[in-house]
């Protein structure tokens, strides 16, 4: 039996949806049993991955002063760069390399000079920068605090910042990125909080004192 395909009969949606069909470069329907899964919730792609990975790089945290004080030197050793290049030259020309000790003396002097270099453009990068604290009483990066440990009479006291925040003095530092100094963030004096130990268990320790450091 032969089926008419005039098209001139033909209810203007069925016509449509089959010249749509046979027209080049048409999407197919797409059969619903080969669609990919649907996310599951809370997953990330790849690209939102690499993001939290980068939000959640550790910075270091400077005051002002000692951000100032760290690019000062690392603008100096980069200065330096030329005069050690044309010392290491200089012992060069000297020859026999191997009994040369002002050229090995000189290249030790450049790899460490480059070493310090890169540690500062490094930590100068991720740094984040704060007002020098003014005001006692609230832990801050760039304070100085005294704290008391549970089951402990004694006290201790250390600066709460960089490392290269505290290279001046010989007091004691801990960053605000590590447990203790994570859960003191934003303690008041008084203010008793816990953090994680190494070994799994956590310790109490009581603010005494915050007081801004100074060099």
């Amino acid at each position: 039996m032969l089926v008419s395909t005039d098209t001139a009969r033909m209810p203007r949606v069925v016509f449509f949806r089959l010249w749509a069909s046979l027209r080049p470069g048409t999407p197919r329907p797409v059969d619903a049993s080969h669609r990919p899964p649907p996310r599951a919730r809370g997953s990330r792609t790849s690209e939102e991955l690499i993001a939290v990975t980068e939000t959640q790089t550790q910075v270091t945290w400077l005051t002002q002063d000692a951000h100032d004080r760290l690019k000062a030197e690392l603008d100096d050793l980069v200065g330096q760069r030329p005069a050690i290049a044309q010392k290491i030259n200089a012992a060069r020309e000297e020859g026999d390399l191997k009994e040369n000790g002002g050229y090995h003396a000189a290249r030790e002097e450049q790899g460490v000079m480059e070493a310090r270099i890169r540690h500062l453009q490094e930590l100068l990068h991720t740094a984040k920068v704060g007002e020098t604290p003014t005001e006692s009483g609230t832990a801050v990066p760039g304070t100085v605090l005294t704290v008391r440990f549970e089951g402990d009479d004694d006290t201790e006291t250390f600066l709460l910042g960089s490392r290269e925040e505290g290279s001046a003095g010989s007091i004691e530092v801990y960053s605000p990125n590590s447990p203790l100094g994570s859960a003191l963030i934003g303690a008041k004096a008084g203010d008793t909080v816990s953090y994680d130990l190494p070994d799994g268990g956590s310790m109490e320790v009581t603010l005494v004192s915050a007081e801004p450091y100074s060099p």
